[in-house]
C-alpha cells in the first residue's frame, strides 16, 4: 500500500482552490462534504449552488495537494502535475448532510472522489481523454446508476480563467468529469477520445449531467 506520508503535501492549495471558488461563486449557497479521517488523501467535496445558474457544481478539493505523476508526459509535464475534477449536477439534487448519506446520489459523490484519488493510488496521472472505470469488472457505481466510469473532459460551461488556478508549485487544472455507460467506456478504449466525442458532438450534449441519458454506444460495433 502507498504510504501518503511520504508524498509532499501541498496544503496551500485547499486554501488556493477555496479562494478560487469565493472569486467565481460568490453569493452562491456552499455545502462541503469534509474527508473522513484517511490514511491517504485527504479530499474534499464542494457542493455549489449558485443563485442564478440552471445547474449545481460539485468539485474536488485536495486533489492537488499531492502531484501526479506525469513522467510518461515528453513535453511540458510540468504543468499537468496539478488537477482537480468537477461536474455539473441538475438543480435541487439532495445528497443529506454528510457523505455517504445513503441517498440514491451518492455515487456522484463517489465518483468524483473515486477519479480524483486514482492517480495518486496508481502513481500515475489523468488528463483529458482519459476513461476512469467505476470497478475493475465495468459495474455501474451503485444500484442507482448504469454510469460505470468517467470520462475527462474540458469544462466548457466556465470561460477559459475558471479552469486553471495559480500556485507557487504550478498550475492546477480544473477538468470536467462526464459519466459514461459500459458499452460507451468500451467504445472509448477501443476507438479513443476523438472518435467518441463525435457522438457528444452529434447528439448536441450538455455539460449538466444527465441521469437518464441515451447510451450513444448500445447499438455501436467498435
Amino acid at each position: 500500500m502507498i504510504d501518503f506520508r511520504e508524498k509532499p503535501q501541498l496544503t496551500v492549495h485547499y486554501e488556493l482552490v477555496n479562494k478560487h471558488i469565493d472569486t467565481h461563486f460568490k453569493d452562491s449557497d456552499i455545502t462541503v462534504f469534509h474527508e473522513m479521517p484517511t490514511l491517504d488523501i485527504h479530499l474534499d467535496i464542494y457542493h455549489i449552488k449558485p443563485k442564478h445558474a440552471a445547474f449545481e457544481v460539485l468539485l474536488t478539493s485536495g486533489m492537488s495537494s499531492i502531484a501526479m505523476n506525469v513522467s510518461e508526459i515528453e513535453q511540458n509535464s510540468e504543468s499537468y502535475k496539478f488537477a482537480e475534477l468537477m461536474t455539473l449536477i441538475p438543480k435541487g439534487v439532495d445528497f443529506g448532510k454528510i457523505y455517504p448519506s445513503g441517498t440514491k446520489y451518492d455515487w456522484i459523490i463517489s465518483m468524483l472522489k473515486q477519479s480524483a484519488k486514482f492517480p495518486h493510488f496508481y502513481d500515475t496521472w489523468v488528463g483529458i481523454g482519459h476513461t476512469i472505470q467505476a470497478h475493475e469488472e465495468i459495474i455501474p457505481y451503485s444500484e442507482n446508476t448504469n454510469y460505470c466510469g468517467c470520462l475527462v473532459l474540458p469544462i466548457m460551461t466556465f470561460p477559459e480563467e475558471f479552469q486553471k488556478i495559480d500556485s507557487p508549485n504550478g498550475t492546477i487544472n480544473i477538468y470536467g468529469l462526464f459519466p459514461l455507460y459500459k458499452e460507451e467506456l468500451e467504445f472509448k478504449i477501443h476507438n479513443g477520445y476523438n472518435q467518441f466525442i463525435n457522438f457528444l458532438i452529434k447528439n448536441n450534449t450538455k455539460e449538466v449531467m444527465d441521469f437518464d441519458r441515451v447510451n450513444y454506444c448500445l447499438n455501436v460495433n467498435n
